[in-house]
């Protein structure tokens, strides 16, 4: 659990003015005892039911974002149009839920070796995270 000071560094590093709104999305992201998945839907559905402070859907998208910039979230493409958020920013893998739209998370050692047979000229690999798509037996 963290406090008021670790959110007002948090957010002044990522370039944002400390405001009672921002502190509430530190809160919602960071004041838990386990990392969790969201969008920005989510959030804003959380903040609606927990927080007094009225807190405009291109505030969370703003602090969301300055927070993905400076790798305090991390963001995990699900498809062209949507995306989830992660709160553990370690390298790790997924499953997705497509029956649930859940993301969860998946360990490394839970994952073989991954073996890449194409490199790109001039670049070099900053991270493997696999995303399995999974759906619910109907």
């Amino acid at each position: 659990m963290e406090n008021k000071d670790t959110f007002v560094k948090k957010l002044r590093s990522s370039g944002l003015r400390p405001t009672r709104q921002r502190i509430e999305i530190c809160k919602a992201l960071y004041d838990r005892k386990k990392t969790f998945h969201f969008t920005i839907s989510d959030l804003a559905k959380i903040l609606k039911s927990k927080s007094n402070e009225k807190i405009s859907l291109a505030t969370i998208y703003n602090t969301v974002s300055a927070f993905k910039n400076r790798n305090y979230l991390k963001e995990i493409s699900i498809n062209s149009n949507k995306s989830y958020f992660d709160t553990n920013v370690s390298n790790h893998h997924h499953f997705f839920n497509e029956s649930t739209d859940e993301l969860i998370d998946l360990k490394n050692e839970d994952v073989g070796n991954i073996k890449l047979k194409k490199k790109i000229p001039g670049k070099k690999i900053k991270s493997v995270e696999v995303l399995i798509k999974i759906q619910n037996n109907n």
